[in-house]
This record gives C-alpha cells, structure tokens and sequence, in this order.
C-alpha cells in the first residue's frame, strides 16, 4: 500500500507559501454536472477576501429543475444576466493575473473550458489552478483503502472540521469564501 509521504507541516507551509502568492479563489455553479452543461454563476474573490467577479451567467439551454433544486438558480434568475462571451473577457482579465484556488479545481476548470467550447472561444492560455480539496485531504491525512489514495471530503465537512462558521450553500460567492477560509485555516491564517 503506498500512501502520501507529505506531512501536515508540508502541507501547512505549502499552503503559507501560496497564501504569500496573492491566489485569487473561484467557484462555479452549473447547469449540470455533463459534458454539455455549462456555468450560470461565478465568483471570484481576491487575496484578502473582496468579491473582484460575482454574476449570474445566462446560459445558452435551460437551467434543468434537478440543478435548480441543488442551487436555487433559476432560469427567470438568468435571463437578464450576460452570457459567457459577455463575462469572459473580465474573468479572463481576472484569472489570467493569478493563481487560482479552487475547492475540486479539475470540475471548475472543466466547466469553464466546457462553457467556452460552447460559444467557440479559444483558450490559449493555461490556468495557474491549484486544487484546495487535495490540498485538504493531504492536510487531513485520512486514507481511503478503496480509492487507494487520500480520503476527499467535501467542502462543507472540511468547512465543519476546521470550525469555520460559514455556510457551504451551493451558491457561488459563498463557496468562494468557504474555499478561501479553508485555506487560510490549513495554513493557520485568519480567514476574515
């Protein structure tokens, strides 16, 4: 059985390391969790916890009641909000400055190449993600003998773990701040 040979301490002053960095941290919501779903909410937020980027996007298809039930996005919520093309351009300004923090970076990742594709817009530049939800695992240290690899936790349990009272509400703005507080807590930084 071969397990990770990072240390809490490593963990801990990797995440002081890229704290020093000035990351940016991002979340996405979606219309779906397939290859053809796209993002209908984005925030970001900066270093010191401003929201820099914080919108509903319009999509191009309808927002399905099933995601709609995790969310609360609605499709009336949507309508009057800029679409992908519209918001890219800012975003990209945004993303392209630093690194990026996300909680499960490859889903968010993903979606923003998937919503891209979609209206056709080339990506050319590569993202500086790195992904706070291994980083947590790694900090937790739990194995997972299933998955031959350190055990994920979702974000509201690292959030619950590390006593941090913020909610995990399935929205975007307030998921980048959970992310962002879990970091800040794994390096053992004030998150306010």
């Amino acid at each position: 059985m071969l397990r990770s040979r990072i240390t809490k301490q490593q963990v801990i002053d990797y995440a002081r390391k890229k704290i020093e960095s000035k990351p940016v941290y991002l979340d996405t919501e979606t219309t779906g969790l397939e290859d053809s779903d796209e993002i209908i909410e984005i925030a970001i937020v900066n270093a010191d916890g401003m929201a820099v980027f914080n919108s509903f996007i319009k999509p191009s298809k309808t927002i399905p009641e099933e995601s709609t039930r995790i969310h609360n996005i609605t499709n009336d919520m949507v309508k009057t909000s800029p679409t992908w093309p519209e918001a890219w351009p800012q975003i990209k300004e945004i993303l392209l400055d630093h690194p990026i923090g996300m909680y499960n970076a490859p889903f968010d990742i993903r979606m923003i190449e998937q919503s891209l594709r979609i209206y056709g817009i080339p990506l050319k530049e590569k993202l500086k993600a790195f992904d706070i939800l291994k980083i947590y695992s790694d900090f937790r240290g739990v194995w997972d003998h299933r998955r031959r690899a350190m055990r994920r936790f979702r974000l509201e349990a690292a959030g619950q773990e590390l006593g941090i009272p913020m909610p995990n509400s399935h929205r975007a703005l307030d998921d980048t701040l959970l992310t962002r507080a879990v970091f800040h807590a794994i390096a053992g930084l004030p998150y306010e």
